[in-house]
């Protein structure tokens, strides 16, 4: 699998989130839905995609399972 087929499976992955979100479901993710409030919807995705790239990298080299984030304290 070449280098743009996994960007456009990401990409494709961060659009299906954000229809997700944007149907009224109940999305706990606050950068999410305050990307979405201000920014277009293909941006959006282009930065979640990106995100999703970072995290998906760092638990290839570390060799780790998927850790949960930490809840923000406010």
């Amino acid at each position: 699998m070449g280098q743009l087929d996994i960007r456009r499976l990401l990409i494709i992955g961060a659009m299906s989130v954000i229809n997700w979100a944007s149907r009224g479901h109940d999305f706990k993710n606050g950068w999410l839905n305050a990307m979405l409030k201000r920014k277009p919807r293909m941006v959006v995705a282009i930065a979640l995609a990106n995100k999703m790239a970072r995290a998906v990298w760092a638990m290839t080299t570390k060799q780790e399972a998927y850790r949960e984030p930490a809840a923000e304290t406010a």
